[in-house]
């Protein structure tokens, strides 16, 4: 009887292990960031950037092809189109109630993830230094937001003063863990990331091991 009870738990346990395991694969995050030829640099579910060739592979996400700054990919059985810097998300969407954040390095230091604003992707970069969240003009108009109906203010630039706008986003999402009602600040100059600053970062505590940045939620 016992063995038999064994058993059952064995395979309890194992059936637990399976669901978590499809839950956690049920959402993931694919963003293009550069190609090279026919090669693509791709973040799967917020990880650190890989180069991959068609053919090649990265959790569960196969190459088929690069062309005209566009990637193709499989992932679950569909094919996908991905266009530079505009994140696809696979499965269902997280409902957004986690507390930790794990950010892997790039080659570069740089921690660079999948995320979104009010509910539409983006690419974000970690930047401590930035005093709240920070996008572009072009960025603020594709995910359907009016940066003049904000707050006028004068930023600083490598080039100078420049006009930008202080708005308030609804929310700010990277992994399964969202924020709600967070300033930002937006520049008419063009920016390859929307930097993930300070309005977002304080909410959290931040710790660093190795390569990995950690986000732990304190409100």
């Amino acid at each position: 009887m016992k063995r038999t009870r064994a058993h059952i738990l064995a395979a309890l346990l194992a059936a637990g292990f399976a669901v978590a395991t499809q839950a956690q694969a049920q959402t993931q995050s694919i963003t293009l960031t550069g190609t090279i030829g026919s090669r693509a640099i791709l973040i799967v579910g917020g990880g650190a950037p890989r180069t991959l060739a068609p053919g090649e592979s990265l959790q569960g996400v196969r190459l088929v092809s690069v062309q005209d700054g566009e990637a193709v990919v499989e992932s679950g059985g569909k094919r996908l189109t991905l266009r530079m810097g505009a994140p696809v998300s696979v499965g269902g969407s997280g409902g957004g109630g986690g507390s930790r954040i794990v950010l892997t390095a790039d080659s570069r230091g740089h921690f660079v993830t999948a995320g979104g604003i009010n509910g539409r992707p983006v690419t974000f970069m970690l930047d401590t230094g930035a005093t709240a969240v920070a996008l572009s003009m072009a960025d603020a108009q594709r995910i359907g937001l009016d940066p003049t109906r904000g707050q006028p203010v004068t930023m600083n630039t490598a080039n100078g003063t420049a006009p930008g706008w202080r708005i308030k986003l609804d929310s700010v999402k990277v992994g399964d863990v969202t924020v709600y009602d967070v300033d930002a600040v937006v520049s008419p100059q063009a920016m390859p990331y929307v930097l993930l600053g300070n309005s977002f970062i304080n909410r959290f505590s931040m710790r660093r091991d190795a390569d990995q940045m950690v986000l732990e939620r304190r409100y």
